[in-house]
């Protein structure tokens, strides 16, 4: 044992007292091998494992883990995260009392062992009552720089970038929907590291700098999501970007099929994207190298292959807080040019699904609207006689949900209080009167919002989810169905 390992085990002896104790660490290392080594405010077990031979894992191999318990350490934690692979490293954010910080990294070996974990360990019950959340960790090395002025070139911003920041490879600008000559007003800067992004961002953020005379906003870019290979393998939608508002679904079809006839099934744009969904993969594969950088309508379109994303655990993850502490958006809404969104690439979407096995998540209706004639017969109907699939929001489907089990309709209580910069920031406690007197007497997220409409849909989520997970407060059992659906 040596003596790294020593000062490690005892930064945590002033709290583990009783059956968490010094020893407890020292035997995990005996029976696995691994060093254990404190430092920076975080305790590192292994990395590399015993005989490990070559570079670390790639990138896609890290998951993170939130909520843990505070008295809770890797004796107890490792056992639990071995059961979906061999771990390269388990890093535990410490506090310097000697508690954790709440969270956790866990490098596998393998992406499929990260994507295990994932699977059985996201709202793993890991003490009575006490669930964790498990979710991709990625080293994040791109910025958001929002408030451009919309004249700038790519070629100016990324000048401009380099002169104030260190280690920038690449900025990233779309074209405004209504004008291509102009930028959107915002631009995505690639960093070669995350240490450059951070250094970079601490250095922006604080309000007072400018770049050409304006007050710029940076934050951390959402990372994109990670599809694994065998998922990407049967797409056969096409993601096309940079179109003009004008560009009809008829024209994009058109454009498609030229390389081959009738191999488009159908075009869905929305603003200044669409999709195009092809009959065959290879079809698909085919047109995304043929019409990539091609121009319709006067526009050079960006064409990339379509990434399938699981609803359910998207919005599992922004609700439970099992997301790292870089990704700061809780709830994604329906994007506007003007809205600066943070994500890169990717077409708005307001994830609908719910977790648990009393999860009311039907397959998805699209989303659309259709004339109405003058003439047309209308019903009049209760929202209740409706399947739970017409309701996008959480706020409706927690009252449909209630209804259906007989209950009161849910008590929303709204909670306020102010952030260090002034902001005024919202919550709801929600009290369901039929399950009150019961083990829980409210539901309330871990989260504030900045917009009332934004801290009611939260608060929904937050209690669906754990309805969901409760079999004893469920009087009705609903299907689980889980469906990818294409972004």
């Amino acid at each position: 044992m040596n003596e790294e390992n020593i000062d490690g085990i005892n930064g945590c002896s002033k709290v583990r007292t009783g059956t968490q104790n010094e020893a407890a660490l020292l035997a995990l290392m005996e029976k696995t091998g691994y060093n254990m080594v404190q430092e920076n405010g975080q305790r590192k077990f292994g990395g590399p494992p015993p005989g490990w031979e070559g570079p670390p894992p790639p990138r896609g191999c890290e998951v993170f883990v939130g909520k843990i318990p505070r008295d809770m350490y890797e004796d107890e934690l490792v056992p639990v995260f071995e059961r979906a692979g061999k771990i390269y490293e388990f890093r535990l954010m410490m506090e310097f009392s000697g508690e954790n910080r709440g969270y956790a990294f866990v490098m596998y070996t393998t992406k499929e062992e990260a994507q295990l974990a994932i699977r059985i360990l996201n709202n793993y019950e890991i003490r009575p009552g006490k669930f964790i959340g498990v979710c991709v960790s990625l080293d994040n090395c791109r910025l958001f720089i929002g408030a451009i002025p919309k004249e700038k070139k790519k070629e100016e911003i990324l000048d401009e970038m380099k002169k104030v920041t260190e280690g920038v490879v690449d900025v990233i600008v779309y074209p405004s929907a209504t004008d291509k000559t102009k930028n959107r007003g915002f631009a995505f800067v690639e960093y070669e590291s995350h240490r450059a992004a951070a250094m970079a961002r601490r250095k922006l953020i604080p309000g007072t700098f400018q770049l050409w005379g304006h007050t710029i906003q940076v934050d951390w870019a959402d990372p994109e999501k990670e599809v694994d290979e065998e998922t990407m393998q049967r797409v056969k939608v096409l993601y096309v970007r940079n179109l003009m508002i004008s560009t009809t679904e008829e024209t994009i079809k058109a454009e498609f099929n030229k390389f081959k006839p009738g191999a488009v099934e159908r075009v869905k744009k929305l603003r200044d994207y669409a999709f195009v969904h092809f009959f065959n993969r290879e079809d698909a594969v085919a047109a995304m190298s043929v019409m990539n950088g091609k121009c319709i309508d006067g526009a050079s379109i960006e064409v990339t292959l379509a990434k399938p994303v699981n609803k359910e655990s998207t919005w599992r993850q922004h609700l439970n807080g099992q997301i790292s502490p870089n990704s700061e958006n809780l709830i994604v809404f329906a994007n506007k040019e003007e809205s600066h969104p943070k994500t890169l690439g990717k077409p708005p979407t307001l994830p609908a699904r719910l977790n648990g096995q009393h999860s009311p998540s039907p397959p998805e209706i699209e989303r659309c609207t259709y004339p109405f004639f003058p003439g047309t017969k209308l019903t009049p109907i209760s929202m209740y006689s409706l399947k739970s699939n017409h309701f996008n929001s959480a706020v409706m489907h927690l009252d449909y949900y209630c209804n259906k089990n007989n209950w009161a309709p849910p008590e929303y209580y709204l909670y306020s209080t102010t952030s260090q910069d002034g902001k005024v920031l919202l919550v709801y406690k929600i009290v369901i009167p039929a399950i009150a007197n019961g083990s829980q007497s409210y539901f309330m997220p871990d989260k504030l919002c900045t917009t009332l409409e934004d801290a009611k849909e939260l608060a929904a989520q937050f209690t669906l989810l754990h309805l969901g997970k409760d079999e004893t407060i469920t009087s009705t059992k609903l299907r689980k169905k889980r469906k990818r659906f294409l972004l």
